[in-house]
């Protein structure tokens, strides 16, 4: 009786493992929609009269509007520099979106920030490890400050293509 029922487990830990590998392939293109929470920390200068220079880092934690699935309570983390004139800042930098697991999609990114303080623009997909190696695409985000305290919000777009 013994060796029947270490066979069934086996047997039945083989399914399990290989289900939940399944599980975690992503199809070979698509798109995944996420909000972000981050921590902003930033410094700037005043570089000429009515125009400021700066750079820093947001951290933070990115959700899967699906409420699980890639990225979904992952890391996320950003550095930028940006250049503000009275009627235009624009920003730039480099983010990495994780999954708890440890693979990473790294990208750059450029866009605008608004006199109504949204941060809207475009990231360019630059490569990712593990099942996220070898992805190309794009990424829109749209941001906006809540609180005093440096928190920031964003949506984001991600769609790919994966070799």
């Amino acid at each position: 009786m013994r060796k029947p029922l270490v066979t069934i487990v086996a047997g039945l830990s083989c399914i399990a493992f290989y289900a939940l590998a399944a599980a975690q392939q992503l199809p070979k293109s698509g798109s995944i929609s996420v909000h972000s929470g981050y921590y902003v920390v930033g410094e700037s200068i005043n570089v000429a009269d009515k125009h400021a220079q700066g750079h820093g880092n947001n951290r933070g934690i990115t959700f899967n509007d699906k409420g699980s699935g890639p990225l979904h309570l992952g890391p996320t983390d950003c550095f930028y520099a940006f250049s503000s004139l009275p009627d235009r800042t624009k920003v730039k930098g480099y983010c990495t979106f994780g999954d708890p697991d440890g693979d990473r999609i790294l990208t750059d990114f450029s866009g605008m920030i608004g006199s109504d303080g949204i941060v809207q623009g475009m990231h360019d997909v630059d490569g990712g490890t593990g099942k996220y190696r070898g992805i190309q695409g794009t990424m829109t985000f749209r941001c906006k400050y809540s609180g005093g305290n440096g928190e920031l919000e964003c949506t984001q777009r991600l769609d790919y293509r994966l070799p």
